[in-house]
């Protein structure tokens, strides 16, 4: 096995190209700032991916004509070439991003990975991130990875023979990660409340987010969790260690936590590293719909950015700005709704930094709609649970409007009743 530096290893890049990158923790900083250096040679060369850490140097302005980013879910590092044109967002359920690889939807010519080194065996480990990556590397004309003993071996369908990489260049780099913040009194209030609907035996799904986490912290009480879930974060690990999270009641995987991908601290990463009750398995089954509502009491938690009183839910933008992405929410919103026992929670803080209501009676000028009306179930606010299930517009307006902010209530109250949407 020949390894190379990383700015050898990109010359394979060819312009008119579409390329996927890893993201998330695993995201292949040193091929990409090698990549970006090329910008000069290339042309249209498409860049395809989910999250992005660090930085994003084929991005820039400057880069424009060599690179176009296509994002299936908006980073911090993607935002304003999203928003001043130079990079696309494609919104997608996170369950069908493999398929765009492996039924030629989306074809791709290259992929870039961050894998470990490989085993006696010659296999690498796609380590903390498999969602779409697995379909990448399986179906790319050519897969060039970077390879770095801090990449944990994850287990499920981590696995990658090294015959199927152009080339391989050495890293000694510790992963993107982060630490979880202590939650402030609204997080720990909105979580306080999301755990009394959690029900013992229950399998969970966390999004991504604040809220999530302060869920995490609530439920030391419970019994014989499990987790299925397409990001697995610091937040369980205390809930392993005391015996709460047992996967026991689970119908698929029993005894084991499954996931998508991994982002967290240095201590989680250490903690999935060879660890047989940790699976990490392709998005497309892990988000699945029929898989999902296999679990018993399935409850999924995630976020949104706003909600208006009849139920819609804006979680990818900010009126016209985008945001984030469509990512796994509906996948699990549906998948949870159709669970035996199961619960679908989109949890919000009830104002904005700024004190504006995120229960609105009209969704901001071009916001999209991430998870309909139709299909939403509870909403928790800090001041509330509002539970939508068959409920009349009437009925989830009057519910709505009593978990906002209590200085935008009479202002809420007014408009639903001009809607007929509010009143007894």
């Amino acid at each position: 096995m020949t390894y190379v530096s990383a700015a050898e290893a990109v010359t394979l890049i060819e312009s008119g190209m579409r390329v996927y990158v890893q993201g998330q923790a695993a995201t292949p900083q040193a091929l990409l700032v090698a990549l970006a250096a090329r910008a000069g040679e290339l042309r249209d060369v498409e860049t395809v991916h989910l999250h992005l850490e660090g930085d994003a140097p084929f991005a820039r302005p400057e880069c424009a004509a060599a690179f176009r980013p296509n994002a299936f879910f908006v980073g911090p590092n993607l935002r304003a070439a999203v928003a001043e044109g130079r990079a696309d967002y494609t919104p997608i359920f996170l369950s069908e991003i493999p398929r765009l690889f492996r039924e030629g939807v989306r074809p791709l010519d290259a992929a870039l990975v961050h894998v470990s080194p490989p085993d006696a065996h010659g296999y690498v480990s796609l380590g903390v991130s498999v969602d779409a990556t697995l379909a990448a590397v399986q179906t790319a004309r050519l897969v060039i990875a970077q390879v770095n003993p801090r990449m944990p071996r994850t287990l499920g369908d981590a696995g990658v023979h090294v015959s199927r990489f152009a080339a391989l260049v050495e890293v000694d780099a510790p992963l993107f990660g982060h630490e979880a913040s202590a939650p402030d009194a609204v997080q720990t209030a909105i979580g306080r409340r999301i755990a009394a609907l959690v029900e013992d035996g229950a399998t969970l799904q966390m999004g991504i987010g604040a809220i999530p986490d302060a869920v995490l912290k609530e439920l030391g009480g419970h019994r014989a969790l499990g987790i299925h879930t397409e990001m697995f974060s610091d937040g369980v690990l205390p809930l392993v260690e005391r015996g709460v999270v047992t996967n026991e009641k689970k119908v698929l995987q029993r005894g084991r936590t499954v996931a998508s991908f991994v982002s967290g601290s240095e201590r989680l990463y250490a903690f999935v590293h060879d660890n047989p009750s940790v699976e990490l398995r392709d998005c497309g089954y892990v988000n699945d719909t029929a898989v999902i509502r296999q679990q018993p009491k399935m409850t999924a938690i995630n976020s949104a950015i706003e909600v208006d009183f009849t139920g819609q839910v804006v979680a990818d933008s900010i009126g016209e700005r985008i945001y984030s992405g469509v990512g796994g929410q509906m996948d699990f919103i549906r998948g949870a709704s159709l669970s035996a026992g199961g619960k679908a929670i989109i949890a919000l803080p009830s104002t904005t930094s700024r004190g504006e209501s995120r229960i609105v009676a009209t969704l901001r000028p071009g916001a999209g709609v991430v998870t309909s009306r139709a299909h939403v179930r509870f909403v928790v606010t800090e001041h509330g649970v509002a539970d939508l299930t068959a409920s009349s517009l009437r009925a989830r307006g009057r519910q709505l409007v009593g978990i906002a902010a209590p200085q935008h209530r009479e202002a809420l109250e007014r408009e639903a009743r001009r809607r007929r949407l509010g009143g007894p």
